[in-house]
């Protein structure tokens, strides 16, 4: 083994460690460990950010654009809406529900496609009676199947197709993943609806969905008299003199018979001026006497002071991976003073956070209990990367933008797939008319692009050429031969998926992927055999992570809401897993045969 090998496989490891570990975020240490490759001279320095112009990147980002262009016109909440009458058996409601994430996830980012249908599954659930357990896992897991339909369906498939252009000249079109991807979607798809759904653990059912967080404060009305310490202090300093003792929240301020909500943090008080707290009546009393505060009415006769409901609604919103809320609290970012926001309770793994407020560092998959302005509610928490929860499933809008929006998905599917225009460039025009017509915001275009992802795709690239330019696919893949020259080939083909579903199991997928295709073209030249069987494999492999909530941002993202733990997931993934090695094999050799080259 020469010393490039070995540098390249330790980087490798280093890699594996770094992930593993998670104190850095994953595209960190793909920039890192490319750095390293680079410094060693593995990656020429010309070459080291060629990553960034490749068109499986560029390609990855026009369909995240593309999929907030969907959003915003309606056209998933479109087919959401149907949902709502399906009825109450499990069977159908799992199946209909898998079913249609499935095909949104062919064609759209598969993480925003189960976004999108959360809440419809909540909601769902708890007019069922039933746990959202019974429904987030296995829509998660259809999410993760229907990737494997289109070339755009999930980041795997992008990087082999354009893998493929590199090693045999022409790239995967959009469909040619579907033959396979359609058997083990509809197959995995029903193990799902029929017995899958019997082995997801049934956590704690909430019968509504005020029932999560009991929020049973008084919004209560204090008036600061003459004599107050607070009268020319600011709105701020009463709020952290009160959090000092109380878990207690101004929600609004009346001055002059006016009420004014979300006032400004740094609104300076007068005598008169009465303020909106929402507090228990234990810690109203703390509140009053550290203020100097009154109540307006007295104790007997007072009254519960409703918000504007034309200006503030409650929310449940759920915090997700990519949020800038993870790892920080409410006080660090201003939510209040910023975005308008004010969280009044936190539930983590289905149960009510106990702790103060502003004490609360926020992680993935938290649910927040939320009052904001309705109007703005929208804008304010794709900024703070947060989705509605709960009360989304029952207010969705159509919009006539639909057909606006599907047509010119349509036609970019068409150009692609009729080989008029590459995948990049068909991708790019429709996302670019999205953002001419309106469908995307120009201050949402750089909010709908999962940087994290893009990173990790460019730095990656250049490392996974940098395993074949030294020969170190070879050196696996011989290895591999070694051992399964009398093996037969669907026995090989089922180990190389076995073995990169393992990895993308703890690696991102993209990742494994680009990790995985490398050692994949080697072994299909050491068998002399077509290489498009053995990058089907890895495409499989690299977009099936069933076995735990880390594998997939789809499996993280239901693992709070559904108060899943760790170990829950390969009760229903493994046996999936297997099912989809016994399905996709068999398909593969059938649509790719292993000793005919299709190009």
């Amino acid at each position: 083994m020469t010393p490039d090998q070995l540098f390249i496989f330790g980087i490798l490891v280093l890699s594996l460690v770094l992930f593993l570990w998670n104190r850095w975020r994953y595209d960190l240490v793909a920039v890192f460990v490319l750095l390293l490759t680079a410094c060693w001279g593995l990656v020429p320095a010309s070459q080291v950010f060629s990553g960034f112009g490749h068109p499986a990147v560029i390609t990855v980002a026009a369909v995240l654009l593309i999929s907030r262009g969907l959003l915003n016109a309606g056209v998933v909440d479109l087919l959401a809406r149907y949902l709502t009458r399906i009825g109450d058996r499990p069977w159908v409601q799992v199946g209909a529900l898998s079913g249609l994430v499935a095909i949104c996830s062919g064609f759209m980012n598969n993480v925003g496609a189960l976004a999108l249908f959360m809440p419809v599954a909540v909601w769902l659930a708890r007019q069922s009676g039933r746990s959202p357990s019974f429904l987030l896992m296995p829509i998660a897991f259809a999410s993760l199947l229907g990737g494997n339909l289109t070339l755009i369906g999930t980041p795997p498939n992008i990087i082999i197709s354009a893998y493929r252009a590199e090693t045999a000249g022409i790239p995967f079109g959009m469909f040619d993943f579907l033959p396979v991807g359609l058997v083990i979607t509809v197959i995995g798809g029903l193990f799902i609806s029929l017995v899958g759904r019997r082995l997801i653990p049934t956590r704690a059912t909430q019968k509504n969905e005020a029932d999560l967080f009991e929020v049973g404060s008084y919004l209560t009305e204090l008036r600061l008299p003459e004599a107050s310490p607070f009268v020319g202090k600011t709105l701020r300093d009463f709020q952290q003199t009160i959090e000092d003792d109380a878990d207690a929240i101004i929600v609004a301020l009346v001055r002059d018979g006016r009420k004014t909500t979300m006032p400004p943090a740094y609104q300076v008080l007068k005598a008169k001026d009465i303020v909106m707290v929402e507090a228990d009546t234990e810690n109203m009393s703390k509140i009053m006497g550290k203020t100097g505060s009154e109540l307006v009415a007295d104790a007997e006769n007072k009254e519960k002071c409703e918000l504007d409901t034309e200006n503030l609604k409650l929310f449940e919103v759920i915090v997700t991976t990519n949020s800038i809320l993870v790892g920080k609290s409410a006080n660090r970012l201003e939510l209040r003073d910023i975005y308008n926001i004010n969280i009044l309770a936190v539930a983590r793994d289905g149960y009510r956070l106990k702790q103060r407020i502003d004490k609360v560092r926020f992680v993935p998959g938290d649910i927040l209990l939320i009052q904001a302005k309705e109007e703005n509610v929208q804008a304010d928490l794709s900024r703070l990367g947060c989705l509605p929860l709960a009360a989304r499933g029952l207010d969705l809008d159509r919009s006539r933008r639909v057909v606006l929006a599907a047509s010119m998905f349509a036609l970019a599917l068409g150009l692609i797939a009729l080989n008029i225009v590459p995948a990049a460039v068909g991708m790019t025009i429709c996302a670019l008319a999205m953002i001419l017509t309106g469908l995307v915001k120009i201050n949402e275009i750089y909010e709908s692009i999962d940087m994290p992802v893009i990173v990790l795709l460019a730095a990656m690239l250049p490392i996974g050429a940098a395993l074949e330019s030294t020969g170190g696919s070879k050196l696996i893949a011989d290895g591999l031969l070694s051992i399964g020259r009398t093996l037969s080939p669907a026995i090989m083909l089922s180990l190389l998926i076995g073995s990169i579903m393992l990895l993308s199991n703890v690696l991102n997928n993209a990742a494994a992927a680009l990790l995985a295709a490398p050692v994949a073209v080697a072994l299909a030249k050491g068998l002399a055999a077509s290489v498009d069987p053995f990058l089907m494999a890895v495409v499989i492999g690299a977009s099936c992570p069933f076995l735990t909530p880390i594998g997939h941002q789809s499996n993280t993202l239901v693992m709070a809401p559904g108060g899943y733990r760790f170990g829950d997931y390969w009760r229903m993934g493994l046996p999936l897993s297997i099912l989809v090695i016994a399905c996709a094999v068999p398909a593969i050799l059938l649509i790719w045969p292993l000793h005919l080259a299709a190009y």
